[in-house]
C-alpha cells in the first residue's frame, strides 16, 4: 500500500468503527448504507461540528448524548418537496385511487416521511378524491426532529411556489392555498390534515412490519442503502402490504435486481409503482 493511500484506509476504518459505536450505543444502524454516501455525509459532519478526525467524533458521540441529534441531521437526508415528481402523484390519483375506492377502510404508510412534504401531499390528494375520512396514514422516520417537523406542518413561504406548481401538475382539484395559512414568512398547514395521521419512529433497518397496508410510499430512501439492506426493506414492504396492495418507489429506485422482485408486478412502470402479487 502506498503512503498516499494510508489516510484513506484509516478513515474507512474510523468510519466503520463510528457506525458500530452509533449502533451499539444508540441502536441506529447505518452500517449497511451505501458507503460513498455515508462517507460524504460524515465528512460534512466532522468538518461542521469541528472535529479533526472521525475517531474524535466517535469519542464525543459515545460520551455526549447531545451529539446524537446533531449527527443524525447529517446522516438522515431531509430533502423533499410537496408533490415531488408530479407525474407520480398523478398516477396514484388516476391509476391507484380507483382500486383503493373499493375498500371500506384504508391504511397508507409513508416510510421515511422526512419533514412531512410527501405525507401532506398524499393526505391532500386523498381528501380531493374523497378517501381521506376512511384512511389512516402512518408517517414514519428514524429522525425524531424530522417527525416533530412533520407533525408541526410548517414550511418556508418561499417553497410554496414550487409546491403549488407541483400540485397543479399532479392533477390537483383545488387550490393548494385552501390547505394552509401564511404569516411571517412561513406557512402552516391545516391541522385537520393530521387528524388521521399516526407519526411514529420506525427504522427500515431494524424494525418490524406494519400489517395490511393498502399503499406504501417510500421514495428516495433506498438509494442510500446497499443491496442487502434494500432487500431487507423490500421484504418488510412485501410483508406489510395487503393482498394486491401498492408500493411506490423513487424515480431512481427499482425492484429489478431484488430477490423480492417476483412478489410484485409492474403497475405503472414509468412511475415505479408496483402491485403486490396475490399469494
Amino acid at each position: 500500500m502506498t503512503d498516499s493511500a494510508m489516510p484513506e484506509k484509516i478513515e474507512d476504518i474510523e468510519i466503520r468503527l463510528l457506525l458500530e459505536a452509533l449502533y451499539f450505543k444508540y441502536h441506529y444502524d447505518f452500517r449497511n448504507y451505501a458507503m460513498a454516501s455515508i462517507k460524504r455525509r460524515l465528512k460534512q459532519a466532522r468538518e461542521q461540528l469541528g472535529f479533526a478526525t472521525f475517531s474524535a467524533l466517535q469519542e464525543n458521540l459515545l460520551r455526549d448524548p447531545d451529539m446524537l441529534p446533531q449527527l443524525l441531521r447529517f446522516l438522515t437526508v431531509q430533502v423533499s418537496e410537496m408533490f415531488r415528481d408530479p407525474s407520480y402523484f398523478k398516477a396514484i390519483r388516476e391509476k391507484v385511487v380507483p382500486h383503493l375506492r373499493t375498500y371500506p377502510s384504508l391504511k397508507v404508510w409513508i416510510a421515511g416521511c422526512s419533514a412531512g412534504e410527501e405525507l401532506y401531499s398524499l393526505v391532500i390528494l386523498f381528501r380531493e378524491e374523497g378517501l381521506e375520512d376512511r384512511t389512516i396514514f402512518y408517517a414514519t422516520d428514524i429522525n425524531q426532529e424530522a417527525l416533530l417537523a412533520a407533525e408541526a406542518g410548517i414550511f418556508a413561504l418561499d417553497r410554496l411556489q414550487l409546491f403549488t406548481e407541483n400540485h397543479r401538475k399532479s392533477g390537483g382539484k383545488s387550490s393548494l392555498s385552501d390547505y394552509y395559512q401564511a404569516a411571517y414568512g412561513r406557512v402552516t398547514f391545516d391541522k385537520t390534515l393530521r387528524r388521521n395521521v399516526v407519526f411514529s419512529d420506525h427504522s427500515l433497518v431494524t424494525d418490524a412490519v406494519f400489517a395490511e397496508m393498502h399503499l406504501i410510499s417510500c421514495r428516495n430512501v433506498m438509494i442510500y442503502f446497499d443491496r442487502g439492506l434494500q432487500d431487507r426493506a423490500l421484504e418488510l414492504f412485501k410483508d406489510s402490504l395487503a393482498r394486491k396492495g401498492f408500493l411506490g418507489l423513487g424515480a431512481k429506485e427499482s425492484l429489478r435486481f431484488s430477490r423480492h422482485a417476483t412478489a410484485f408486478t409492474d403497475f405503472v412502470r414509468e412511475e415505479k409503482i408496483y402491485q403486490r402479487r396475490p399469494e
